[in-house]
Parts: C-alpha cells; structure tokens; sequence
C-alpha cells in the first residue's frame, strides 16, 4: 500500500512523511524528489532545459511509478511517499501505473490556510551556498501557489482526504493521516487497473466520426496521451467484436455492424513495453444525435472530443498520430494498410 501525501510547497509533506513512518509498522519513506534529483546527472543539459519542472518529464513519472513498485516488492509493508501533484493527467497517469500493479494508493492532502503556507515559505531555511538558492527555492513556492488553488477549485479537494495541518505539528498530523488510514476514513483511490502486460498483447480501437469528419479521441486516466476507443483483445475474442465491446463501455455507443479493418500496426517491443498488434477500424459516422448521447468520462477515461487530422497531432503522442493518419488515408482509398512502427509496408 501507498500513502501519498499531497498538498503545496510549505505544506509540511516532508516533516510530516518522517514522523509517519514512525507511527505505522513496516512503513518506508520514499521521497520522489530523488528521483529528480538523479535525472538531472543523468540526462543531458538540452534536454533539461527543455522542461521547467523535473514532473513535466515523462521519465521521471515513469521512474516514480517503477521505483515505488520495486521498494515494496523489495520490503513489503506501506510506503509513505511526500509529493506535490497539482496536475490531474499526472496524478492519473501514475497512480494508474500503480493500480495497473495492483498497488493501493490512498491519497492525502495536507491543506493550510494560504496565509500560514506563505509564512512558512517565508520562514523556510535556503542553503547558503545554493546558487540563487532564494529564487530557486522560496519563489518556486510561491509561484505554485496558483496552480496549487486551481488544482483545489477543480479536483483535488474530492480526490484526496483533506488535513488542515495549520495548527498541528507535524507529529500531531501524522497521527492524524495514521488514524484516517487505519480507520477506513482514507478511502483507495478509485482509479482503473489495468493489469500489466506480460508478454505481446493484441489490441483493437475503433474510428469514430462526426458530421463533420473530426475523429473522436480519448484521454484515459491510466497513461499518458490520448487514444482511441478501444482496448485489449480478450484470449478468444474476435479483434473487431472486442472494438465494438470497448466502444460501448467506453462512451455508451453501440455498433449495430462490425466495423472494417483501416489499419494493422506491428509495434515493437519497447522495455518496459511488450509490443505487439494494434488495429483500427472505421465505426463510422455519428449523426448529431448519436454524438449527443456520447456517455460522461468514466473512471477510465478524463474527457474526450472530435478533432481535425491537425488538432489530433498535438493530442496523440507520435505513434498513434502515425497509426491514425495512415488509417485516414485508408478510409479514403478504401483499402485497409498494414504498418510496421507506424510506417507502412510493402
């Protein structure tokens, strides 16, 4: 099991995270912050300098979501972990990657009031030989202030059980946290879990469209990047039969005919990735009514929409852009294509 501690810069995750792990047993503290710490000896200065935040790179979630998995198999118990996530898609995509590893996570937030979170920035100790160390360190907090607001307004506050730690110490807050968990209070996130792949996996997604030929796209909660409707081919599941199935429980439209074949992809393996098939079909156009009956994200999905071939190359990550924009040319030459990495063959 996961106990996340979340909240903003000043919050007191870190303080709290140390007297935690004294107060539940077999309890470890892992403190994400390494992570980035490691990444910056170990990637080159460009692309360092192409984020502004050590989150924003997606090996560094990769590397949290991997590291708190092979701490726990390593010492069993709970791992108490100290992070700031103030963006929703990044809180997905790990805690998703942590489900899909059948690990619990049981998310807290630690929520002073503003004014005693700027006091205790103000009060925090910065290294005397840290270059810049006062910009570096102290207006970093405050200027995530902001998005920490955002992040409360929008979603934080009903994923994560919230403590108002202003007038506890952190002792007396991990008491707190500790009598939430035990007790049932803090409840496991409601996140999908998608087991992870063992070995090449067969996979189906289906094209949908609008009136006006925009393609419906996706974002699922448990990885990164949108995607297509669609899912993993059960063991003795027609590939198609298995597109149609997604489709319906993913947006609450039902094929009434099975969808022609567009695309087959080889995808290679990629570590920790296994590869394997990936095939599109065309499902057709939704007239404006279908399209209206479009289901709410579910626990797997965040949003969807209709997007133009150029919209979706900013959406899709490179690969299923690829995927999708031969299977475009597909639909219009009305021949089904078959690629290798996204790029066709023969």
């Amino acid at each position: 099991m996961i106990v996340w501690i979340n909240g903003a810069f000043g919050a007191g995750k870190t303080t709290t995270a140390r007297e935690l792990i004294e107060v539940i047993p077999n309890s470890t503290l892992f403190d994400p912050e390494v992570i980035g710490a490691g990444l910056t000896h170990l990637l080159p200065p460009k692309r360092l300098a192409e984020v502004g935040d050590f989150q924003d790179l997606p090996i560094w979630r990769r590397l949290v979501i991997d590291t708190a998995a092979a701490m726990l198999a390593e010492l069993g118990g709970t791992l108490v972990v100290p992070m700031t996530l103030l963006r929703q898609d990044y809180r997905d995509e790990i805690f998703g990657g942590l489900a899909a590893r059948r690990i619990a996570v049981q998310h807290v937030l630690l929520a002073p009031a503003e004014t005693i979170l700027r006091e205790r920035i103000a009060g925090r100790e910065v290294p005397p030989d840290l270059p810049d160390g006062e910009l570096r360190i102290r207006q970093w907090a405050y200027d995530h202030i902001e998005p920490y607001r955002s992040a409360l307004a929008s979603w934080l506050t009903a994923d994560a059980y919230p403590i108002d730690n202003g007038a506890l110490t952190p002792y007396e807050t991990a008491s707190r946290i500790a009598e939430a968990v035990s007790g049932g209070s803090v409840p496991v996130c409601d996140i999908v879990q998608t087991p992870e792949p063992t070995a090449e996996t067969l996979a189906a997604g289906v094209l949908l469209f609008d009136e006006q030929d925009r393609v419906l796209l996706v974002d699922p909660t448990y990885k990164a990047g949108w995607e297509f409707p669609g899912g993993v081919v059960e063991p003795g599941e027609a590939p198609a039969r298995a597109g149609i199935r997604e489709v319906a429980e993913e947006t609450g439209i039902h094929l009434d005919d099975v969808p022609g074949l567009l695309v087959v992809d080889w995808e290679p393996p990629a570590p920790p990735g296994y590869g394997g098939l990936r095939l599109l079909f065309d499902g057709g156009r939704l007239d404006s009514a279908e399209a209206g009956r479009l289901l709410l994200p579910g626990p797997e999905l965040r949003d969807w929409c209709f997007a133009t071939e150029e919209e979706a190359a900013d959406l899709l990550p490179p690969v299923r852009y690829e995927r999708l924009r031969w299977a475009l040319r597909a639909r219009e030459r009305g021949a089904a294509l078959y690629l290798e990495a996204g790029i066709p063959v023969g």
